[in-house]
C-alpha cells in the first residue's frame, strides 16, 4: 500500500494555479456588528509592523469612533467617485491599488455591488483581479451572502439580501471567524454600536433576535469548519501524506449483494444528513461477483440506485477482495465513518474469505464503524451445479495437455532424469488455471500427480508407491501444483476485473468527448443514442416534448418502433422522472426500458433501451456504468438548454436595453414641449379663464405628464436603477396625500376610505409608495365604474392595503395584470398606455413587500398590497 502512495494530480494541478497568486484571508461573521472591520484592521496593523506594505483599499467604518481610529497607521487609497443620477457616490479606486501595488490590501464588504459604471458589477470580482495580480487580499463576509446559504437564511429571518458571493471564493481562502455570543451582540445593538436607535429597535424584533443569531453563528461556524476540512484534504492529497484526519466528517457506505443493502443506504442517509456530511457508497466488486445469480446482481444495482436517489455518490470499485478494496478506498477517500453490514456467516466462508467487519474494526485507525445486522445470505440449492467448474470440453482439453505433457517428460527422460519430470507437470496445471479457473487446475494438479506416478514413479504403471522420498516428491508436487492453480486463477480474476474496469472507463472518457464535440441538440442526440447502443450493446432511441407530446428525436439502429404499451412507459418516465419499461417495477410489460435524464433543470429528455432478444436491456451488473452514461448525456443536454437559455437572456437583455433608451429618450424629449404647452394653456387661461375648453386641455396635460412620469419609472424599473430609502409611513396619510394629488381626475369618482387611523406604521420608501397609489387609484378611475374603496387591515402577520373598484373587473387575474404594456378592458377614451400596473409590481418589488389582482365577488377589481411583518413598525399606534 505503501508503494501506492502518491501525491493527487488534481491538487498538484490547483496548488501550481495558485502559484504566483495572491492569499485571500475572509473575516467571517455571522451578522453585522460581531468586529470583522475591527479584526480585519487590527491583524493589517500587526503586517504592517512586521514591515508588510499594508494599504487600506476600502474601510466602511460606518460612524463608529473605534474603528475610525484603526485607521490612522495606514495609507488609505483615495476612493474613485462616481456621478450616479444627480449624486456623486464613492467606490474602490482598483486601477490605483493596482497602480500601487502593495503586498497586502485591505477591502471591507466582500459582497458589496459596485455603483454602474464601474469595471466589475461585485466587489469580489475586483478582489480577484488585485489576487491574479499576486496582491494578498484581507476582506469581510457575513454569512447570510454566501449564494449557497442565502435561501437557508432566508427561510427563518424573513429577510432574503440581494448581495451574495459565490461559493467558488472560499476555494484556498483562509477562513477567520469573527464569534460573538449573540448576548453580546444584542447589548452591542442597544447601546447602538451597530445600528443608530431607530433602527436598532427594529432590528431587535426582526433579524437580531437571538435565535437568528444563534442559527446564523452555527452557519458560519459550519462554513469556516467546511473550508478548513476541504483545504486540509487537498494539502494531505497534494503531499500523499497517509491518515484519515477527522477535521470534517465523510461518510461511506458499503454494500453487497445480500438482502439488507437498502437498509444500510437509508442508514448512512440519515448519518450524513445528521452530521451534514458527504457521503458515498460503493460496492466492491471481487472475482466471486462472478459466481452471483440475477437476483444477486439486482440487489446490488438497487441499492446503488437508492444511494443516488438519496443524493449519494456511488461507484463500483474492482479488487481483489472486500478487505483491500474496502481499505483502499477508505484511505483515498479519508472516510470517517463506515457503514456495514454484518451477516451470518459460515465459519469456512470467514476462513476463506475473511470477516470484512473484524479487518475494519482491527485495522480502521480513527475511523468510526457503525455495523448494522443483515439479513442472512440465502441457502443454495444443493441440487444446482456449483458455478466455476468448467464444462466438459474443458476437461477434455486439460486430460489432452496432461497426456502431451506425459509424452514430453517420456522424451526427456532420458535427458534430464525422473527427478526433472515433475516440473514439466506444472505447465499443464498453470496453463489450465489460467484459461479455466481454480477448480479446473485443481483437478489439471491432481491428474498431473497421478499421471506422474502412473508412468514415472516405480513400480511402473501402477498408482502404489514403492520409495518413500517418492511419495514426499509426489505431494509436494501436488502441492506446488495447487498453490500455482490458485495463484494464476487470482492473477486471472485480477486482470479480468482490471481489464473490464479499464475498457468501461475508456468507453465513458470517450462518450464525454464526443459530446462535448456536439454543439447543438440534433448532433448530441445521435451520440447519444449511437454511443449508448455500443457500449451496451442494446437498441437505443431519444424522445423529447415536442408540442405536448413526447416524440423520437434519434434512434440507433434508425426506425425504431414503439408500441403503445412503450409509448405510456415512455410518458410514465417523463412525467415521473422514475425508470419504466422491461426491467422496471413499472409497465414492465413493455419492449423497452426508459431512463429520464433528469437535470437540475428538470427532466430534459427521456432514453429507451432494449435488446432484440427481448431480455433485460441492462443487467444489474452494468447498473453503475448505466448511471454514468445516462449523467453524461444528462449533463450535455443540460449545457445545450443552458447555452439556448443565454443566447435568449441576451437577445432580452439587449433588447430592454433599446427598450429602455427609447423610452428615457422619450420621456425627456416630450417633457420639454410638454412644458411649454402647459405654459402656453396657462396663458390662455389668464385671457380667458371661462373657457370651456380649459379643463379638457389641462386634464389631459396632467394625463399625459403620469404617462411620461411613467415611462420614466419604467426605465428606472428596468435599469435597475431603484434605491428604496424606508421609513417610517402612515397608511393614512399615504392614501390622503394620493387622492389629494388625483382629485382633478377622481371628481367623478366615489371614494370610500376605509383605512383605520390605529394601523401600525410601516417602513417603506414614501415616494415609491405614492407613485404606487397614485397608478392604482388612476387604474381604479379608468376602469372602475365611478366607486373606489380604499382599505387598510391589519391581519397576522402582515399589514394590507386595498384598492377596489365596481367595474367589469380583470380578465386575467395573478401576475398578468402587472405585465408591460398590457391594457384592460375599457374605452379608447380610458384606455391607458399599459404601464401603470408594472410600475407598481416594480416598485413593491423594490421594496420587498407583495402585490397582487383579484376580482372581487361582486364586480370590479381589488389590488391589494402586503407589508409583511418585518417591515410593521412596532409600538406604533395599535402595536
Amino acid at each position: 500500500m505503501d508503494s501506492e502512495a502518491r501525491p493527487s494530480p488534481d491538487a498538484l494541478l490547483r496548488a501550481a494555479q495558485r502559484e504566483g497568486r495572491g492569499t485571500l484571508k475572509i473575516f467571517l461573521g455571522a451578522a453585522p456588528g460581531v468586529g470583522k472591520t475591527f479584526e480585519m484592521l487590527r491583524d493589517g496593523a500587526e503586517r504592517l509592523k512586521a514591515g508588510v506594505d499594508t494599504v487600506v483599499a476600502i474601510v466602511e467604518t460606518h460612524g463608529r469612533a473605534e474603528t475610525a481610529a484603526l485607521l490612522e497607521p495606514f495609507e488609505v487609497i483615495p476612493r474613485r467617485l462616481i456621478d450616479y443620477q444627480g449624486h456623486v457616490l464613492e467606490e474602490m479606486d482598483l486601477d490605483a491599488v493596482l497602480a500601487r501595488r502593495p503586498a497586502l490590501a485591505l477591502v471591507d464588504e466582500y459582497a458589496h455591488s459596485n455603483v454602474e459604471g464601474s469595471r466589475h458589477p461585485k466587489r469580489w470580482q475586483d478582489v480577484a483581479e488585485l489576487l491574479d495580480a499576486g496582491i494578498d487580499v484581507y476582506t469581510t463576509l457575513n454569512i447570510q451572502h454566501v449564494e449557497s446559504l442565502n435561501d437557508v437564511v432566508a427561510s427563518f429571518t424573513r429577510v432574503r439580501v440581494r448581495e451574495t458571493v459565490p461559493d467558488s471564493v472560499f476555494e484556498g481562502a483562509e477562513i477567520e471567524v469573527v464569534d460573538l455570543p449573540p448576548d453580546e451582540l444584542i447589548e452591542r445593538l442597544k447601546e447602538g454600536k451597530v445600528y443608530v436607535p431607530a433602527e436598532a429597535s427594529r432590528a431587535l424584533g426582526h433579524f437580531f433576535s437571538k435565535q437568528n443569531l444563534s442559527a446564523l453563528r452555527e452557519m458560519a461556524l459550519r462554513r469556516a469548519a467546511l473550508t478548513v476540512d476541504q483545504a486540509m484534504l487537498e494539502h494531505l492529497d497534494a503531499y500523499a501524506v497517509p491518515g484519515t484526519f477527522a477535521g470534517g466528517e465523510r461518510v461511506l457506505v458499503a454494500v453487497s449483494e445480500l438482502p439488507g443493502s437498502e437498509t444500510l443506504v437509508r442508514a448512512g442517509k440519515r448519518l450524513a444528513d445528521a452530521l451534514r456530511a458527504p457521503w458515498q457508497a460503493i460496492y466492491i466488486e471481487t472475482p466471486r461477483a462472478a459466481t452471483f445469480d440475477e437476483a444477486d446482481k439486482r440487489r446490488v444495482a438497487d441499492a446503488l440506485r437508492l444511494a443516488a436517489n438519496l443524493g449519494a455518490t456511488i461507484a463500483t470499485i474492482p479488487a481483489e477482495s472486500v478487505i483491500e478494496g474496502l481499505k483502499t478506498h477508505l484511505e483515498g477517500m479519508r472516510a470517517t465513518q463506515l457503514v456495514i453490514g454484518k451477516s451470518t456467516r459460515s465459519w469456512w466462508f470467514e476462513l476463506r474469505h475473511g470477516s470484512v467487519v473484524d479487518a475494519m474494526l482491527r485495522e480502521g485507525e480513527g475511523l468510526a464503524v457503525h455495523v448494522i445486522p443483515a439479513e442472512s445470505a440465502p441457502l443454495r440449492q444443493r441440487s444446482a451445479p456449483a458455478k466455476g467448474w468448467g464444462s466438459p470440453r474443458d476437461y477434455a482439453l486439460i486430460a489432452a495437455a496432461v497426456a502431451l505433457t506425459t509424452l514430453i517428460g517420456r522424451l526427456a527422460q532420458p535427458l534430464i532424469g525422473t527427478g526433472g519430470v515433475d516440473l514439466i507437470y506444472l505447465l499443464p496445471v498453470i496453463a489450465a488455471a489460467g484459461r479455466f479457473g481454480s477448480r479446473p487446475g485443481l483437478v489439471a494438479a491432481l491428474a498431473s500427480a497421478l499421471a506422474y506416478n502412473f508412468f514415472f514413479l516405480p513400480p511402473l504403471y501402477t498408482f502404489t508407491i514403492a520409495d518413500p522420498q517418492s511419495v514426499l516428491t509426489l505431494f509436494v508436487l501436488l502441492g506446488i501444483a495447487t498453490f500455482t492453480a490458485e495463484l494464476a486463477s487470482r492473477l486471472k480474476a485480477r486482470a479480468t476485473l482490471g481489464a473490464r474496469s479499464a475498457q468501461e472507463n475508456a468507453a465513458v472518457a470517450a462518450f464525454g468527448q464526443a459530446l462535448a464535440r456536439a454543439s447543438d441538440w440534433e448532433t448530441t442526440s445521435r451520440i447519444v443514442c449511437a454511443e449508448m447502443a455500443r457500449i451496451l450493446g442494446v437498441r437505443t432511441v431519444l424522445l423529447k416534448e415536442r408540442d405536448g407530446a413526447l416524440v423520437s428525436v434519434a434512434a440507433f439502429p434508425e426506425g425504431a418502433v414503439l408500441g403503445p404499451v412503450d409509448m405510456a412507459a415512455a410518458d410514465w418516465a417523463w412525467s415521473r422522472g422514475e425508470p419504466a419499461g422491461a426491467g422496471s417495477a413499472t409497465l414492465n410489460a413493455a419492449d423497452w426500458q426508459f431512463q429520464p435524464l433528469r437535470t437540475a433543470l428538470g427532466i430534459l429528455a427521456v432514453v429507451g433501451l432494449s435488446k432484440e432478444d427481448g431480455r433485460e436491456p441492462v443487467g444489474a451488473d452494468r447498473a453503475v456504468l448505466l448511471s454514468t452514461l445516462l449523467g453524461q448525456a444528462a449533463l450535455a443536454h443540460e449545457r445545450l438548454k443552458l447555452d439556448d437559455e443565454l443566447r435568449t437572456v441576451t437577445v432580452l437583455k439587449e433588447r430592454d436595453r433599446l427598450r429602455a433608451a427609447l423610452l428615457s429618450s422619450i420621456g425627456h424629449d416630450l417633457r420639454t414641449p410638454l412644458t411649454s404647452v402647459s405654459g402656453a394653456v396657462d396663458a390662455i387661461a389668464a385671457e380667458h379663464p371661462n373657457s370651456a375648453t380649459l379643463p379638457i386641455a389641462r386634464a389631459e396635460i396632467a394625463k399625459l405628464r403620469r404617462f411620461l412620469d411613467n415611462l420614466l419609472d419604467m426605465v428606472r424599473i428596468d435599469t435597475g436603477r431603484l434605491t428604496p430609502k424606508p421609513e417610517p409611513i402612515d397608511l393614512t396619510d399615504a392614501v390622503a396625500s394620493a387622492v389629494h394629488d388625483l382629485k382633478a381626475l377622481l371628481t367623478e369618482s366615489h371614494i370610500d376610505l376605509k383605512v383605520p387611523a390605529n394601523l401600525p406604521l410601516v417602513s417603506a420608501d414614501p415616494t415609491l409608495l405614492h407613485h404606487i397609489l397614485l397608478n392604482l387609484l388612476t387604474n381604479a378611475a379608468q376602469h372602475g365604474g365611478g366607486r373606489i374603496v380604499i382599505e387598510g387591515r391589519r391581519v397576522p402577520d402582515a399589514v394590507t392595503l386595498s384598492v377596489g373598484d365596481s367595474g367589469p373587473g380583470l380578465p386575467e387575474t395573478g401576475s398578468a395584470p402587472f405585465a408591460a404594456f398590457k391594457t384592460g378592458r375599457g374605452t379608447d377614451q380610458n384606455q391607458g398606455s399599459g404601464l401603470g400596473l408594472a410600475i407598481v409590481k416594480g416598485f413593491a418589488d423594490a421594496m420587498e413587500l407583495s402585490v397582487s389582482a383579484s376580482n372581487q365577488d361582486g364586480a370590479g377589481s381589488l389590488f391589494t398590497i402586503v407589508f409583511p411583518e418585518d417591515v410593521v413598525v412596532k409600538n406604533s399606534k395599535a402595536d
